[in-house]
């Protein structure tokens, strides 16, 4: 698997993508989450996106992620339903860590859903720590920070 900078012949595949992995959700928050109604393009070409593909070049998830003060944000990392258990959501956040490290940055900001309580377990596990819970754009977010 190789993790690249996105480009905006991957904008199909990378919503295809988002669609996929967060639909399951629509029931528990009563709305489509965030992730499903970004602006990919515009992240694209703003080189935020980065997107790991398989060994035949096939979208297996993506993140997106930018430096907020003195912390790197992951804003979303999703990866597609048949890549899924494969380490794919693991290099992908990895990833981010490696950039936010040579970035010189103290470590790596995230929030999820508090609906999507399987993340609540995930993070820690990789290191984070709950940092916040609060409610924004009416979602009930949690925040988690991974010093480094």
């Amino acid at each position: 698997m190789d993790i690249r900078l996105a480009h905006s012949g991957d904008e199909a595949a990378i919503r295809a993508c988002a669609q996929a992995a967060y639909v399951r959700y629509v029931p528990l928050i009563g709305r489509e989450p965030a992730p499903m109604l970004a602006d990919y393009g515009a992240q694209i070409a703003g080189g935020l996106v980065h997107v790991a593909v398989d060994g035949q070049g096939a979208l297996a998830g993506f993140i997106v992620y930018y430096p907020e003060g003195r912390h790197m944000l992951l804003e979303n990392v999703a990866v597609a339903p048949n890549a899924a258990g494969r380490g794919v959501g693991k290099a992908l956040i990895a990833h981010c860590e490696r950039a936010a490290r040579q970035a010189g940055l103290g470590g790596v900001m995230l929030y999820t859903n508090a609906k999507m309580v399987e993340n609540l377990s995930i993070y820690p596990r990789l290191g984070y720590q709950e940092v916040d819970r609060r409610t924004e754009d009416g979602f009930d977010r949690v925040y988690f920070l991974k010093p480094f």
